[in-house]
């Protein structure tokens, strides 16, 4: 059952007495609430509102998420949205410390304002949003919900459901349109079927069917299992469709999917995805929105995108003819949207964050098929001032009470590791499991080393008795506070994909530098076209300095083991790693691996973390508060 608007603000209202926001500072709390009861309660504008949520990594229970204090911006991008972090961001859009804007948005303060606010998202809760921000619209009919893509990967119940049960939860939150990058990472036949039990419409202009596919047997025996999914258009070559005309109010808005365009560089395309190519196709958006725009004649064109946030806003200032970017990929929860100028007028871009922390909220006033007015909100869920949505809380808990059974397979080792323990046990069963407590808060996200991701490499380094080890600079993954106890399911927010088999491998000490510096490449690459959109490699038991602003093969220097000793470049040594893109691994799955780990250790403390030093970024207003060396 959802919330009307004004039982919604009269539980906001209320939460204040019922004590749902701990912490005995009634200034700032109740400062907090009246800021809150204004957020949700968002006055309709205009008469098309779009409804944006990205990069939900499966996470359908509220989370903590602590956002990166390093998140360094290079070439145009310095110093600009959503380069910004701690103090720089909240001077940017205008909140004090300690706020709740200051919490969802930044790493600062994170272990006390988790304590006074709580978790955030979960479906329950956003359904509830979403259902009141609807009849705030006049309706259902006036709105548009999208989803950015990275939905059905990130959580233990995604890995063993193959996404399904995200698909479902997608159809009851109402989400219309949305694009992929980690559906992907699912078997063809897998996200075809997911696909066809999805209501809306999952859309891609720039994925492509491989030729020797669009062309053979097999391939269309299988498309023809799902209705011809997987086949939209054979002289195009589109499996999917490049974009669908959506009617929102009295105005039709023509909306473009965007995947990610790297899907085949970052992700096993040979053991997944073989029979389709990824690409930016940036001729073919420009050329795609003009034919929209002359034949279709829409009132708007927006695109629904999983570039991310750098690469939408160079899109945005070369093609012409769109009104804006709802973005994802990067994980930037944008408070606010940067108007992008280009040769036609301007384009807004945004993104939603990730893992259901925000909802964003733009609404268009259309007239005479054009847009002529904006406004914008993102919406942080507070879990705890959220009335969950009844029908969605009953379908998670039931699905989590799914017996795991011995045909799940969980990677493509066709699980060799494969824990009988697990069999008869509920989903709910094993992902409660105590693995031990943490005495510093564990997070991952931030350009580079967090304690999440220390806690895998030594892991690794554990299991295979190895010098070194690589873990990688991925942004999905939730947050555990100090002196909590860390869970099975904590661990699989980190580690769930379809590729997680471990190995250890021999590399000389120029093969490791190799490796770093073309990962940092990718990173801090000043074309955003060339960027990868994660974050830099992950090495355990390594010290190094790193300098953003060099040039290929100089970024990496000073490279030490934890013993102070200078890697030898001619020397072998033993490497550990998970999640190779182009072979399987012999190994146990991660999961188990940083499992034995956590649960041999009870009280979890991390000794040191392999912070790199980093050169050249003193004044660059996307790191604060570095635990590593700044030079």
């Amino acid at each position: 059952m959802s919330l009307t608007r004004r039982d919604f603000i009269k539980i906001i209202g209320a939460a204040n007495v019922a004590g749902l926001i701990g912490g005995c500072d009634n200034g700032p709390i109740s400062s907090a609430l009246a800021a809150q009861e204004n957020i949700y309660e968002v006055p309709k504008f205009g008469n098309a509102r779009i409804l944006h949520l990205t990069d939900v990594h499966g996470q359908l229970n509220p989370v903590y998420f602590r956002e990166p204090n390093v998140n360094l911006g290079v070439g145009d991008a310095y110093g600009h949205m959503p380069h910004l972090v701690g103090k720089h961001l909240l001077k940017e859009i205008g909140a004090k410390p300690g706020s709740l804007e200051a919490y969802a948005y930044t790493y600062l303060d994170f272990e006390e304002l988790a304590h006074k606010y709580g978790r955030m998202g979960g479906y329950a809760h956003i359904k509830s949003v979403l259902d009141s921000l609807r009849e705030g619209a006049g309706g259902r009919q006036n709105t548009l919900t999208v989803d950015g893509g990275d939905l059905w990967q990130g959580s233990g119940t995604s890995l063993w459901t193959r996404g399904h049960d995200m698909v479902e939860a997608s159809n009851i939150l109402g989400v219309d349109v949305m694009v992929g990058h980690w559906e992907f990472t699912y078997k063809e036949a897998e996200v075809l079927s997911n696909i066809s039990f999805f209501k809306g419409d999952f859309l891609g202009q720039n994925v492509r069917i491989v030729e020797d596919a669009l062309f053979g047997d097999e391939y269309r025996k299988m498309t023809e299992m799902f209705d011809g999914r997987g086949m939209y258009d054979e002289d195009t070559g589109h499996p999917f469709k490049p974009y669908v005309i959506r009617k929102v109010g009295d105005a039709r808005i023509a909306v473009i999917g965007q995947a990610f365009p790297r899907t085949s560089n970052a992700n096993p395309q040979k053991f997944f995805f073989p029979d389709w190519s990824f690409n930016l196709r940036e001729d073919d958006m420009q050329a795609l929105v003009e034919e929209i725009r002359e034949n279709e004649k829409p009132d708007a064109v927006i695109v629904v995108s999983h570039n991310g946030m750098d690469v939408d806003i160079k899109m945005a200032s070369r093609v012409v003819g769109i009104d804006a970017f709802f973005g994802g990929h990067t994980h930037d929860g944008m408070p606010k949207p940067v108007v992008v100028k280009n040769k036609g007028g301007k384009t807004l871009v945004t993104n939603a964050g990730c893992s259901g922390k925000y909802v964003g909220v733009m609404d268009f006033e259309i007239k005479g098929s054009k847009i002529v007015d904006y406004r914008y909100k993102m919406l942080p869920i507070i879990s705890n001032l959220i009335e969950p949505d009844k029908e969605m809380q009953s379908y998670i808990n039931k699905m989590r009470q799914t017996k795991y059974t011995d045909k799940i397979v969980e990677s493509r080792a066709k699980d060799r590791y494969f824990n009988k323990q697990r069999v008869g046990k509920t989903f709910e069963e094993i992902l409660n499991e105590k693995l031990c407590t943490t005495e510093q808060t564990l997070y991952r996200r931030g350009n580079f080393m967090g304690t999440w991701d220390q806690v895998l490499v030594n892991a690794l380094r554990k299991e295979y008795d190895a010098d070194f080890a690589m873990s990688a600079g991925v942004r999905w993954g939730t947050s555990v506070l100090k002196g909590d106890a860390v869970t099975m399911e904590d661990l699989m927010t980190e580690t769930s994909m379809t590729y997680g088999e471990t190995y250890a491998t021999e590399m000389t000490g120029k093969q490791i530098k190799d490796v770093m510096e073309g990962i940092a490449e990718n990173l801090f690459q000043k074309d955003p076209y060339l960027q990868s959109g994660g974050d830099m490699v992950r090495m355990g038991g390594m010290d190094y300095t790193i300098d953003p602003n060099a040039k290929l093969g100089n970024r990496i220097s000073d490279i030490r083991d934890d013993d102070g000793k200078p890697l030898d470049l001619k020397k072998t040594y033993k490497v550990a790693g998970w999640a190779q893109v182009n072979t399987i691994g012999p190994g146990r799955l991660m999961w188990d691996v940083a499992a034995d780990y956590l649960r041999a250790n009870k009280s979890l403390k991390l000794d040191k973390v392999n912070h790199p030093k980093i050169i050249g970024v003193k004044d660059n207003p996307g790191i604060a508060d570095y635990a590593g060396e700044l030079g």
